[in-house]
This record gives structure tokens, C-alpha cells and sequence, in this order.
């Protein structure tokens, strides 16, 4: 989740792009760049850190110019370091590009370009839009632009200058945001509206597959096939803390709706029709799997292991980091150890995956950030969820789901552990679920309903089994952290164990009761509840008509495999959970005593 800006007009472009690239440093946060159009060449400045590091070096060894396109990074290919900053250019130093989304196809677009003679100084997909627009380039950037785009897939949010057009940027979008600002003899583009509110409030959209052309005297919108678009302007009326949120509320909720995207960019180009490709090497003789988490990546692991035993057939251990580091190992030498962490910097985990290399264990590692030190530990499968600014981890969570049902189906294709149809029948619903979640997401009226009626009560009970089970930890989870209200999540079996001694009128149950192997059995559970004057609230499918006999009321998702069916089911826990903490007035995105990243014991 990469921030681009963008000017042209009369005034010096460098503090209005180091200015943009400030207000978007929510976006991302490994590097920053600037290109400018000084005169008749192209300056650029670019490095790894913090936006601070660039105003230094720019400080050092200032230029300027009245056109430029800036950039704050969020790796997705290729470490974050100075090379791999954006912008990024052609073999000629002509063009200038900075990119943010994810080009599927890259690899094959640049094998073929190295063929041709081309010349790559980076590790980054980005890098192959510079070149492919050098080639089609014949005195008309935005017909260039256009052409190099029919061969990329993906989703992305790229601009463009040229120093053969010199007061003229090209801009496009295909699922990243984009957003253009309109000002007298002057205009802006960014890919959040916050990067140019000081300077105007008048807006313009562009639409997936649309390029736009922007110069001091205006901006000009055209379709994929070159054709004109029309369309009005808006003016913005958020202040900039809201404009930062997209318009909603808090961080977090923005977030959640964000996971839609986040899910399909964590699938783009891994997911085929029959197979899953990863990035990373997994050793051919693995007898077991040990997954090693603290906190929410520790219930993504739990799903994971009734994915991979499912699928792959293979055994499944579930280690908190906390314990892992000081137990004595004593798995089979065929073990894998495989480490999930959202900013690849919690302690515990670390020591965890340190202590299972230093005992010989082959280890991985899934995690949100290029360039963190779990993924300079051991190879990594990276999420693609961009930084998360609520503490209470919405999006990463799910984005681990993703990436643990890709690590699922890659296993039980290279084993032969499921039949192909069944495979095809799985990736085919995959591919579904950005659309569905969506759909869930936009289906909220019964969870605001339920966390009005419940959100001053004491007690929650979270119930789920099976696959379901860590879901019900992790709503309980997200419960307690925003909402400072004592929740519980329980595998539905236990539950006649202890903690139906609990259960009374005052204490309400949130059942997961999807399709799962022992959907009866968790039904079973609701009837036990309700037997103790309990009221159930039911996350279950939108056909099932069923369960609105025994609970009182019913979060509904669509229908799923039921492998996949957790990455919908805690998007009303997530919803729940906010709601009630909003209707509270707690501090949503900054829960008291919490850290976003724990990097001490």
C-alpha cells in the first residue's frame, strides 16, 4: 500500500511533493523518492527510511522544477533499500514511473526485456512500466502509457513523466486508488486526497482502467482505447484527519473495509486454476509442521493447521512464541518451523524461530513486512496488507488466512494428498472471496442492531469448533482489546467442562455455526446454551434458514467452501467488536495499554 503524488504548474514541485508524501506516510513507510523535470532532464532523489531521510538529502543536494511525481514505499517485491525505492526509470533516464499495487506478470515481461537489451537496476515488479513505456514511446506519453499497460495484469496506480513533455504527467489506475486535485494553473494527483487538502479541495476521480492527463492549464481522462471520458469534479468537505481515514471514523474500520482488497492482492499472481504459486522454496520431506505465533497471528496459525491437515495430510503442531522459545525441541528432523508475524518484529517470535534454526529445524516464515528482521531470519511468504494503523490487527489477520490456504493448496498439490477436482473446486471459491467478503462487509445493519442491544453488558461468550474455533477466539480477542469488556472464546465441546456455569440470561453467546464436519455438533452447543437462558447470536450462512429457530440473532455471511470459510466468518466479529467499542467511546485505533508491535519480552 504505496503513496503517490504528483504536480505541475508554476511553483517550485519539490516541497509540495516532500509535503505529500508526509501527509501519506500512513501508506507505507520503507522509502520515499522524488523525480522532477528540472529544466530539460530528470533529477531524482530517492532512499531507504523514513520521509525525514529524503528532506535531508534533498537539503544536501537540492534541485528543483515545476513538474514531478513523488512516491513512499510499502515493499512488495524486492528489499527495502535505496535501489529498490521508486521512482524508477528507463534505460535512458527519459521516463520516470512510480508505481503502487502489484504486477503479476512481471517476471516474464522483464525475462523478455533483458532479451531485448534492456537494462534493470532493481529487484522490483515497477520497474518493467519504465521500459515497456521506452518502447512504445513515439512522441505521445499518454499513448505510450496506454499501449505498455495491455500488457501488464495486475492491480496498480502508476505516473508518469517524460523529459520530451515537459509540463505534463500521465497517470492510470487499474484497483489502486487514485485521486486528482484541481487547482488554478496547477494540478495534483495523489493516491489519498489528504497529500494536496492544503492546497485545494476540488477532486476528480479516476476510474479503474482510465488514464489521465494532467498539465497547469487541465486535466484530460481517457479510457483504456484512448478514448475521451467526461466527468465532474467534487469538493471535498473532510478535514484532513478524516481525509487521511478515507471518511470513515477510525483507522480501524477503514481497514476492515480495505480487506477486500488486501485479500485479492495477497492472491495476485500465486493463484492458477490448478496450482498455487509461492515465491519460496519449502523442503520436499516434511513430516510435520510447527507453527510458532504470539497473539492474533497465533489464531491464524490455528487455522492454518486444519487447513494443512485437511489438505496436505500432514501433522500440525501450534506453538505460542512465549513457550516455544524456552521448551526443549524435540521434534523429528523433518520438522518445519514456520514463524507468523504481521510486522516480522516480535521478540518472542523471533527467539522462537532463532531457537529452531540453532537446533538444525528447516524454517520459514509468513509475515507483512519486506526487509523486517524475521524475513532477513528465514525465507519468507509475504501478505500483501500494507500497514495496518489500528492496533487491533483487522486486515493482516486476514491477509494470514490467505496466505496460509495458498501454503495449504501448494502442499496438497506437490503430496497428491486431493483429488484435482477437489483442488480446482477450492481455488475456484478462493478466487471468490474478495467479492464475498465485500458483500459481508457491506451487510452490517444486524451487527450495528446487536452491539446496541449487548454493547454495555459484562461478559461474552465466544463459541466455535473445528476450523471455527480460532475465529471464536480471535472475535472474543478483538472484543477485549477495543472494548475493554471480558470476553471468551471456547471450543464449543468444552463448554459442558466448566464454563456453562457461567452461562445465564446476562451473558451473551456468539456461536460460529457454518458448514464445518460438525456443524451438528456446534448446533447441539447452541441448544445447551439456550437451555441456560442465554442469548445466541449465530455467524452463519445467509441459506440457512435454520438457524434462525435457536438463536436470537444471526450475523449472516455467503456461502463458501467450508475450508475457506473462516476469512468470512470473523468479518462480523471484527464489525462486532468496533461497533460496540464506538458506541463506547473507547479510543478504537489506540486500545489502552496495547502496542501495535510487541519487541520486548
Amino acid at each position: 500500500m504505496c503513496g503517490i503524488v504528483g504536480y505541475t504548474g508554476k511553483k517550485d514541485a519539490v516541497p509540495i511533493l516532500l509535503e505529500g508524501l508526509k501527509r501519506l506516510e500512513y501508506r507505507g513507510y520503507d522509502s520515499s523518492g522524488i523525480a522532477i523535470l528540472n529544466g530539460t532532464n530528470i533529477k531524482s532523489a530517492k532512499c531507504a527510511g523514513k520521509i525525514s531521510a529524503l528532506s535531508e538529502m534533498l537539503h544536501a543536494h537540492p534541485f528543483s522544477g515545476m513538474i514531478g511525481i513523488g512516491h513512499t514505499r510499502w515493499a512488495t517485491h524486492g528489499r527495502p533499500n535505496d535501489e529498490n525505492a521508486h521512482p524508477h526509470t528507463d534505460c535512458n533516464n527519459k521516463i520516470a514511473v512510480v508505481h503502487n499495487g502489484i504486477f503479476e506478470n512481471y517476471r516474464e515481461i522483464k525475462e523478455k526485456l533483458i532479451q531485448g537489451g534492456h537494462i534493470f537496476r532493481t529487484e522490483t515488479d515497477t520497474e518493467i512500466i519504465p521500459h515497456l513505456i521506452e518502447i512504445y514511446y513515439k512522441g505521445n506519453l499518454e499513448q505510450a502509457v496506454i499501449k505498455a499497460l495491455k500488457e501488464v495484469k495486475g492491480s496498480f496506480a502508476i505516473s508518469v513523466i517524460c523529459e520530451d513533455e515537459r509540463n505534463k504527467i500521465v497517470t492510470a489506475r487499474m484497483g489502486s486508488p487514485l485521486v486528482i486535485g484541481i487547482g488554478k494553473e496547477e494540478n495534483y494527483l495523489a493516491s489519498d486526497i489528504p497529500a494536496f487538502l492544503p492546497y485545494t479541495r476540488d477532486a476528480l476521480l479516476v476510474e479503474d482502467g482510465e488514464v489521465a492527463v494532467l498539465t497547469p492549464q487541465g486535466v484530460t481522462l481517457y479510457d483504456s482505447n484512448g478514448a475521451q471520458v467526461k466527468r465532474d469534479s467534487f469538493h471535498v468537505l473532510w478535514d484532513a484527519a478524516m481525509a487521511e481515514k478515507g471518511g470513515y471514523k477510525h483507522f480501524m474500520l477503514k481497514e476492515i473495509h480495505e480487506q477486500p482488497k488486501v485479500i485479492s492482492d495477497t492472491l495476485a499472481g500465486r493463484l492458477r486454476d490448478d496450482h498455487v504459486e509461492l515465491e519460496i522454496e519449502i523442503p520436499q520431506k516434511i513430516d510435520r509442521i510447527v507453527f510458532t505465533a504470539a497473539g492474533t497471528a497465533y489464531h491464524a496459525a490455528m487455522v492454518g493447521k486444519y487447513l494443512i491437515e485437511t489438505l496436505a495430510k500432514i501433522p500440525v503442531e501450534v506453538e505460542l512464541s512465549s513457550e516455544f522459545r524456552y521448551r526443549t525441541l524435540c521434534f523429528p528432523k523433518e520438522t518445519l518451523v514456520i514463524a507468523i508475524s504481521q510486522s516480522g518484529e516480535t521478540a518472542d517470535t523471533l527467539a522462537a524461530i532463532r531457537e529452531a534454526k540453532a537446533k538444525g529445524y528447516p524454517a520459514l516464515a509468513i509475515t507483512n513486512v519486506v526487509g523486517s528482521s524475521l524475513a532477513r531470519e528465514v525465507p519468507s511468504f509475504f501478505t500483501r496488507a500494507g500497514i495496518e494503523i489500528g492496533v487491533a490487527a483487522t486486515k493482516t489477520f486476514v491477509a494470514q488466512l490467505t496466505a496460509l490456504a495458498l501454503f495449504a493448496i501448494h502442499l496438497a498439490k506437490t503430496r497428491k494428498t486431493v483429488s484435482d477436482q477437489e483442488l480446482k473446486s477450492i481455488i475456484s471459491q478462493l478466487y471468490r472471496i474478495p467479492e464475498l467478503t465485500e458483500r459481508t462487509l457491506a451487510n452490517d445493519n444486524e451487527i450495528r442492531h446487536v452491539a446496541k442491544r449487548f454493547g454495555q453488558v459484562k461478559d461474552f461468550l465466544y463459541l466455535g469448533r473445528h476450523i471455527h474455533y480460532p475465529i471464536a477466539l480471535e472475535g472474543a480477542l478483538k472484543l477485549k482489546e477495543i472494548s475493554y469488556i471480558h470476553a471468551e472464546g471456547y471450543a464449543g465441546g468444552e463448554m459442558k467442562h466448566g464454563p456453562i456455569a457461567l452461562i445465564d440470561e446476562n451473558v451473551p453467546v456468539v456461536a460460529l455455526a457454518l458448514e464445518s464436519p460438525v456443524y451438528t455438533k456446534v448446533i447441539s452447543n447452541i441448544e445447551e446454551v439456550r437451555a441456560r437462558d442465554a442469548v445466541v447470536i449465530a455467524v452463519a450462512e445467509e441459506l440457512n434458514t435454520d438457524i434462525k429457530r435457536i438463536a436470537e440473532h444471526v450475523l449472516a455471511v455467503p456461502k463458501t467452501h467450508w475450508l475457506l470459510s473462516p476469512i468470512l466468518g470473523v468479518l462480523p466479529l471484527q464489525l462486532l467488536a468496533y461497533y460496540i467499542a464506538d458506541r463506547k467511546g473507547c479510543d478504537v485505533d489506540q486500545p489502552r495499554n496495547l502496542a501495535k508491535s510487541v519487541t520486548v519480552e
